[in-house]
């Protein structure tokens, strides 16, 4: 394996790992509301994610990081032509963060229902983002000889990346909805059990719709054809399976169901543009691949050895945090939040 594939398979693996975790993070945190009706409850929906969801954040910058550094021609072309989104995603991000830091700093009810407002959209808006820039990805967008992003923002604004971004949305939501399943309080447990009932069609159905938009939008329809192979037909057979795992109430299951779903279509967004990782719709000679885009091999050999030397310490105490705070959680683990 050469050194820019290397880089490119551990950019997917941050990004799989980031997508995982901050799913149901971001579902739980639209959900606040709907699964929390008196502020002690809300405050219990939060404390499921209070001790890991700064940690989960780490993997997107991990990942921003390790593509800047590996792949800096595909970071400049991607930060440039997707500038006002991502713009939106750091101001959603950072609004997120004060506010869950911010809630308990005061008693008065319209405080917190203001914050509480601030973590609902500063949790919807990075899903929508993230279905935006997979579905311009995987559809292509007009990049020039010189590397440059020459579209406009609301070129960025397709069907295809539309339907995208919905099924991300609704995705994450389902995902925090099963999270919750698991590790809120019983009464919170069978509110998120049922909400998971209500919102499993609608994930079903727009994550469908956007495969089958795929074969029409996506370049890589061309490539592989009819058969998409194993990993796709996989994520697609576990997010069935949610369906049949949720009536007999195998939390555990559908909510790891749901996340391989959530894994192997990560997978299949890096396995479909893989040598590319960048597609021009003006002239495919034009597209950036993890040759012309990524850095020199010396860069790389020493990025690897850092790598190889940190990634499994970071893993390894990530792991110890949530097998520490694995627990169902109780009323009396609110009061920080």
């Amino acid at each position: 394996m050469t050194l820019p594939t290397l880089w490119f398979s551990l950019i997917a693996v941050l990004f799989v790992g980031y997508f995982f975790l901050e799913g149901f993070d971001y579902g739980v945190g639209m959900l606040v509301p709907w699964i929390g009706r008196t502020d002690q409850e809300r405050r219990a929906v939060i404390a499921t994610i209070g001790p890991v969801w700064d940690a989960n954040e780490v993997w997107l910058i991990t990942a921003a990081g390790a593509l800047f550094a590996a792949f800096p021609n595909w970071y400049a072309t991607l930060f440039s032509g997707f500038y006002l989104p991502l713009a939106v995603l750091l101001a959603a991000l950072i609004l997120r963060g004060v506010a869950l830091e911010f809630r308990s700093k005061d008693d008065r009810p319209s405080w917190r229902t203001r914050w509480d407002a601030a973590i609902v959209v500063g949790s919807a808006v990075p899903p929508i983002i993230w279905g935006l820039a997979m579905g311009n990805l995987l559809h292509g967008v007009p990049i020039d000889q010189h590397m440059d992003y020459v579209g406009g923002a609301r070129g960025l604004l397709n069907l295809y990346a539309i339907v995208g971004a919905l099924a991300t949305l609704a995705l994450f939501l389902l995902h925090g909805a099963l999270y919750l399943d698991l590790k809120a309080p019983e009464e919170l447990s069978e509110r998120a059990h049922r909400m998971a009932y209500r919102i499993g069609p609608w994930a079903t159905l727009f994550y469908f719709l956007f495969i089958f938009l795929s074969y029409f939008y996506a370049h890589f329809a061309h490539k592989l054809g009819l058969d998409p192979g194993p990993i796709p037909v996989l994520a697609g057979c576990s997010m069935i399976a949610v369906r049949f795992l949720l009536p007999g109430r195998h939390r555990a299951w559908a909510f790891f169901a749901l996340g391989l779903t959530i894994v192997l279509s990560t997978i299949s967004v890096f396995v479909a543009l893989y040598p590319r990782v960048m597609i021009s719709t003006l002239n495919p000679a034009w597209s950036l691949t993890i040759w012309n885009a990524s850095s020199n091999s010396y860069s790389l050999k020493v990025m690897t050895i850092v790598a190889l030397t940190v990634l499994p310490l970071v893993l390894a105490y990530q792991a110890w945090t949530y097998w520490i705070f694995r627990r169902r959680v109780s009323f009396k683990d609110t009061w920080h939040y």
